[in-house]
């Protein structure tokens, strides 16, 4: 599978294949014609309350953030199945806003991808 994480405002690359924003809220500063998206995954983005409960503390709440999050896409195993048989026939990019892709949501949907 070949998946990765990329920040939203990054350059957009040829290499970069299917464009897929999975933040719930739109990045500021970003146009929608400069995203160049592919999709927006709204439905793999975790929830408000989740989102709000993370940042107040990242580091200390990281371990418990992982697995409410992974539970929360259980929840919508059919469009997370969809992106991994996408990112098992193409290259996909993940797109977030978060300044530590490998502490984020991001990081844990794709180690969820990646899973056999």
């Amino acid at each position: 599978m070949n998946i990765q994480i990329k920040r939203i405002y990054d350059a957009v690359e040829p290499a970069d294949g299917k464009r897929i924003l999975i933040d719930r809220l739109w990045p500021r500063g970003i146009s929608k014609e400069h995203a160049q998206l592919d999709d927006w995954a709204k439905t793999l983005t975790p929830s408000n309350a989740l989102r709000k409960w993370y940042h107040v503390d990242t580091e200390q709440r990281w371990d418990e953030f992982q697995q409410r999050y992974t539970a929360e896409l259980e929840e919508q195993e059919e469009d997370v199945q969809a992106l991994k048989s996408l990112a098992q026939k193409e290259k996909v990019t993940l797109l977030t806003a978060a300044k530590n892709a490998g502490k984020s949501h991001a990081d844990v949907l794709k180690r969820i991808l990646e899973r056999g």
